[in-house]
Order: structure tokens, then C-alpha cells, then sequence
């Protein structure tokens, strides 16, 4: 209860939302010491894959006894999974501590929610001194509240598309931009770039990076990886190659996040990560809400036999590969989606290809979710479609045949949602 009421008074310190800007996040760091200058990090830039390429980093590290902290956003179930220090979230009442902490040394001044979680993230994370922080970039980057480090160990670039277009003025709603946002201000460490969906966006973020002296390491240039039907995983770099395990990730695409993370622990010099701990390591990676397969539970309980997979993938790169990894199943399949509004709803659900159904529903506690009947009228060439209120009404409406299965997607906050209602 303590916890909800400091967030809820922290989310009124500014009007809006999203401010880009530094200035407030640099003012009260600065009134903390600059904890952000005492840490060692893995800046984590990009449009899709950052969480997954973190925790990938996360279960090798920790296959090497190394100790981690992590900042992610926007937290799936509760708001302590931001806010992880040697291996362990922050409980209700650490955080709350914490909270209260940064609230008084604010002061009441104006600073958006994200800037002031992310400064006292940093702030507590002065106390490991020793840990190797994984830090999720938030919006574009360039003005983003994590992007106040003057030095790193590395940075990597996830997958890059078109994602949370309305933040942009309407004549700079292009990808071009977006690779400036995310990419034109790196620190000069290391750059890890991982595979792209085109070789187009891959040569322009190779330009917008050229004045910078880092060393870049490229997908398919400087790394590589293949997977065989026998289920053989090979990675390759610069300093030779690993036959590796089948992680424990479903997906192609996890593959891509999962390589790029290997060759990201390969070039921290200073740090001692073998072949061995790399390949246990990425046999044990958690992931929330990405592609996660959804075991035991109440709404498990409504389709007993039948795999339920719950993925909070809600923009068209990330639909795209989603459909990757759906059209290698053979098996009829059922989608369950719910959305926000300022998403691109048409060009999200045309890469599915092949799905059964296709139901449509509400997102819970969501004000800026798209109403659920609105989305349905507004998808077009999609014949088997149907809305139903809640997710229990839109389960129980399938008729599920032995093998299917149902996937429930379109949202981060759906996928939280689901997840705390199962």
C-alpha cells in the first residue's frame, strides 16, 4: 500500500506522459552525486528484442557468477521487475524506501515518471559498485532518461522498425529517423548491431554511426549464427566458433537476440565468460511475456491439453516475426488480440498468416487501449473475426481441436493483464 501511494503521487510530478529531454533527469542525478557515473553498464538501444537480448546477457553472466543489475521498462506483472540489484528484484518495501528517497531529493519538481524511476535506479545501483548493470534504453533514445552515461562497457542495437510513431512530428515519421533517435548518440565503447529486417536499415545504421570510433560489431559481418534441423546451434565470431545447445527460447527470432548476446559477453575483455558457461547459460533464460508459454493456471485450466502462449509483441516487426516462428508449426491457430490505440493495427495483424480465428477483446485497466469492438471494425480482410468482452468469454468461444493453439498478443499490458488473471 505504502509502495502504490508514492508511485501514484511520483506519476503527478509532471502533466505529460513522455517529455524528452535530459535536463530534468541530469538536474537531480546531480543532486544525488551522480550515481550514474560510479557503474558499469550494457546500454540496450532498439525497436524489438532489447528485453529478450537482456535476459539472454542476464543467464550467462550469472552462469559466470557474475552479479547483475537490470532497468527494463514498462514492467509486465509489477513494478519491482525494474528494478533489479544483485540477481533480485527490490521488494515491496526496498523499492519504497528507494521511492521515498528520490522523492525528497526532488523535492516536488517537475520530472515525468520514467525520469524519476530512472534516476533512482541509478541511484541504488551505486551501492554495487562491482555488478554489471543491463540497462533497456525507454523512447527513440536520444533524449531518453537512461541516456545520461558517460562511458559504458558496450551498447547494443536491437532490431529496428517503426514503432511509437506519434512521439515524432508527422514529416519525420520514417525509420531514417528513428535509427537517428536510437543510434546518433552512442557512448564510444563497443556497439553490438544485431541481425536487421533489411540490409537497407542495417547500411543506414552503419552511416549514422560513422563519426563514431567505437568498435562495431555487425550480424552477419563480424558474427554469425546458423540453426540445423538436428537442432544444432552454431555461433561464429572473430574469436572462433561454438557449437552450441537449442536455448530454452522458442523462435527464430530469439536466436537472432539470443546471438547478438553472445557476442556481446565475448567482447568484454575484462570479464571472464567461457564457451561453457555461454552454453548453459542460454539454456536457462527467463523471459515474461515473450512468446511464453503458459503451463499451469486458471485460464490454462479452459484449454486443459492445448499449448497457450501469451507474447506482448505490438508493432509490425515484431508481428512479422511472431508469423515466423507460428507458420513453422503445423497446427491450426488461434489468436486472442487486444491493443493500445496509437498502434498500427492493420499492418500488426496482416503478417499472420494462416490463423483459424482471430477474437478480439479489451485490454483491462488500460485508458489509452483501443476498445476492443473499434479494433474489430477497423480490421479489414480478416474473415473468421469475432470480439468478445473478456478473455475468459474469448477462450471459452474457440472451438479447439487436439493440438491447436491459441496465442494472446497486441500488447505488453494485455500480456501483464493475462498473466496476473491466470
Amino acid at each position: 500500500m505504502k509502495l502504490q501511494k508514492i508511485v501514484e503521487r511520483l506519476q503527478k510530478l509532471h502533466p505529460k506522459e513522455i517529455d524528452l529531454s535530459l535536463d530534468r533527469t541530469k538536474n537531480l542525478c546531480k543532486k544525488l552525486g551522480d550515481p550514474q557515473d560510479q557503474i558499469n553498464c550494457i546500454s540496450v538501444v532498439g525497436t524489438n528484442g532489447k528485453y529478450s537480448t537482456i535476459q539472454a546477457l542476464y543467464a550467462i553472466l550469472k552462469e559466470a557468477n557474475y552479479k547483475c543489475n537490470i532497468y527494463t521498462s514498462p514492467h509486465i506483472q509489477k513494478i519491482n521487475e525494474r528494478f533489479v540489484y544483485n540477481n533480485k528484484p527490490l521488494t515491496d518495501d526496498e523499492l519504497a524506501n528507494l521511492l521515498s528517497e528520490i522523492e525528497e531529493a526532488n523535492h516536488g519538481t517537475q520530472i515525468t515518471f520514467f525520469e524519476i524511476l530512472t534516476v533512482a535506479y541509478f541511484h541504488y545501483a551505486k551501492k554495487y559498485p562491482e555488478n554489471i548493470n543491463l540497462i533497456e534504453s525507454g523512447l527513440f533514445h536520444r533524449f531518453d532518461a537512461t541516456n545520461i552515461l558517460k562511458k559504458n562497457l558496450a551498447s547494443i542495437i536491437t532490431s529496428i522498425g517503426l514503432d511509437h510513431l506519434d512521439w515524432l512530428p508527422t514529416e519525420e515519421q520514417s525509420v531514417e529517423k528513428i535509427i537517428f533517435e536510437k543510434t546518433s548518440t552512442l557512448l564510444n565503447s563497443k556497439i553490438i548491431i544485431a541481425k536487421q529486417s533489411s540490409n537497407e536499415i542495417s547500411n543506414h545504421i552503419q552511416h549514422t554511426m560513422i563519426n563514431n570510433s567505437s568498435k562495431k560489431i555487425f550480424f552477419n559481418k563480424n558474427y554469425n549464427f546458423t540453426f540445423k534441423e538436428n537442432e544444432l546451434f552454431y555461433f561464429e565470431d572473430e574469436f572462433g566458433g561454438i557449437k552450441l545447445p537449442k536455448p530454452n527460447l522458442p523462435g527464430e527470432f530469439q536466436l537472432e537476440n539470443i546471438s547478438t548476446a553472445i557476442a556481446t559477453v565475448r567482447q568484454l575483455k575484462d570479464y571472464l565468460i567461457t564457451n561453457e558457461h555461454i552454453k548453459n547459460g542460454i539454456t536457462k533464460i527467463e523471459s515474461i511475456a515473450r512468446l511464453q508459454e503458459i503451463k499451469s493456471g486458471k485460464i490454462k485450466n479452459l484449454i486443459r491439453n492445448n499449448k497457450l502462449f501469451v507474447d506482448g509483441t505490438h508493432n509490425p516487426l515484431g508481428a512479422k516475426a511472431l508469423n515466423q516462428y507460428l507458420q513453422s508449426l503445423s497446427c491450426r491457430k488461434h489468436i486472442i488480440l487486444g491493443m493500445m490505440a496509437n498502434k498500427d493495427h492493420n499492418e500488426y495483424i496482416n503478417y499472420f498468416k494462416g490463423i483459424e480465428t482471430l477474437t478480439i477483446i479489451d485490454i483491462p485497466n488500460q485508458p489509452n487501449a483501443i476498445n476492443g469492438t473499434e479494433l474489430k471494425e477497423k480490421i479489414k480482410n480478416f474473415s473468421n473475426i469475432q470480439y468478445k468482452k473478456s478473455i475468459v468469454e474469448a477462450i471459452s468461444s474457440i472451438k479447439i481441436q487436439e493440438n491447436d493453439i491459441i496465442l494472446i498478443t497486441g500488447s505488453l499490458y494485455l500480456a501483464g493483464e493475462i498473466l496476473n488473471l491466470n
